[in-house]
């Protein structure tokens, strides 16, 4: 399993605003959407002490705060160095992987590829945040996506999205309303996205999840998803950015 692959395709189903490939180091901006849009992804080899000065001035420039990915396909010494400079450990995530047929079956959900409005605001009731941000980001995704929505009692109750990518799904968006939660609503969502894939000629799928979102890792046990790895962020700090990082800290060769 290739995380970086994976983690790539996940950045292309989430795409920031503004991308800039520094040495294999995504440098992504996402003004207004979720913060972990907007985070470095750092996956080629080279000095980490030049690396982490260019992320460090390109969110400098932008005005938002630096914030690195880590995982098993960063560069070795990336975590430590980032730690030495000050950087906060800011959340634990769980990558998760499932063959299609594990996770398809028959229901009756509809996908779309293109997010109608009731889509749209079950996902905003869920989530919050900037909702023309979020309807940006989803403009800026150019592979085959499908939505889908549980209807309970005439209402949307349940979403999530899929973003092909070579042979691939992404699941994103997952949002279930308070009360239709526990009645298999997400269960049936992710059915759907499986079948929409697989028709597609997807073979697997794989999402992304907060290591400590206890409800939401139940439901993707059930579905057949296990994890692959986890990772985590590093956000910088008022004085991260001014703390010369030790020299110990600079291996060249990333893993």
């Amino acid at each position: 399993m290739n995380v970086r692959e994976l983690q790539e395709r996940a950045a292309r189903g989430l795409p920031a605003a503004e991308v800039t490939d520094v040495g294999g180091w995504w440098l992504r901006h996402a003004p207004g959407c979720s913060w972990w849009v907007g985070t470095v992804l750092a996956h080629g080899d080279g000095d980490l002490a030049r690396g982490i000065a260019a992320a460090e001035a390109f969110y400098a420039e932008r005005g938002t705060t630096t914030r690195f990915q880590v995982s098993p396909a960063s560069p070795a010494g990336l975590d430590t160095a980032l730690a030495a400079r000050g950087y906060r450990y800011d959340g634990r995530m769980s990558l998760r992987t499932a063959p299609i047929e594990r996770v398809a079956r028959p229901v009756d959900v509809r996908v779309t590829e293109q997010p109608a409005d009731a889509w749209f605001t079950t996902w905003h009731a869920v989530h919050g945040g900037d909702p023309d941000a979020e309807r940006a980001l989803l403009d800026r995704i150019t592979h085959p996506s499908g939505y889908a929505s549980v209807v309970l009692d005439g209402a949307v109750v349940a979403v999530g999205r899929a973003v092909l990518d070579s042979g691939w799904a992404g699941v994103f968006g997952m949002a279930t309303l308070p009360a239709a939660r526990g009645r298999g609503a997400a269960g049936a969502v992710l059915a759907a996205l499986a079948n929409w894939a697989a028709h597609r000629s997807a073979t697997s799928l794989y999402l992304q999840v907060a290591a400590d979102n206890a409800a939401a890792l139940l439901v993707y046990d059930r579905a057949g998803f296990r994890e692959v790895c986890a990772y985590h962020y590093r956000a910088a700090t008022q004085d991260s950015c001014t703390t010369a990082a030790p020299a110990t800290e600079r291996p060249s060769r990333g893993s």
